[in-house]
């Protein structure tokens, strides 16, 4: 990741079996769930996670999910998932970076991003609420 992010949180993962193809490569979509791992470690760092968002009268559905695959990783390897706030005025925007551990070889990097919808009238904030800035730090 090019800058340090004031939040973020790493993960490690032993590959399984059940992920990976014939070939014992990690099958793309299994990322995703890696991502998912990074993150709700992540949003439990800030204790905002979706029981803690859902409790504030918030969903926040991932609207979009980005992957670039450099390098795959292979079964029994021990990954390391970095998870990073990069955007929270507007959205939640949360990019990744997925490395071998023992070595720091970049794999793979993605992001997602998702919106805060209000529970009481189910519509889209256009602006991320002010409990997300609390959790943050930052003062409103």
């Amino acid at each position: 990741m090019s800058k340090q992010s004031r939040w973020q949180a790493t993960v490690e993962i032993k590959v399984p079996f059940y992920d990976v193809d014939a070939l014992r490569v990690v099958w793309h979509a299994n990322y995703f769930k890696y991502f998912e791992i990074a993150r709700c470690e992540l949003l439990d760092s800030i204790d905002y996670n979706y029981e803690q968002m859902r409790l504030s009268g918030y969903a926040w559905p991932v609207i979009d999910v980005r992957a670039r695959f450099g390098q795959p990783a292979h079964f029994g390897e021990v990954i390391s998932v970095m998870a990073s706030i990069r955007e929270y005025e507007s959205r939640l925007r949360i990019s990744y970076e997925i490395r071998i551990a023992a070595t720091g070889k970049r794999l793979t990097r993605g992001s997602t991003t998702q919106v805060a919808v209000s529970l009481e009238t189910n519509e889209m904030c256009y602006v991320s609420p002010p409990i997300l800035l609390e959790k943050l730090g930052i003062e409103p």
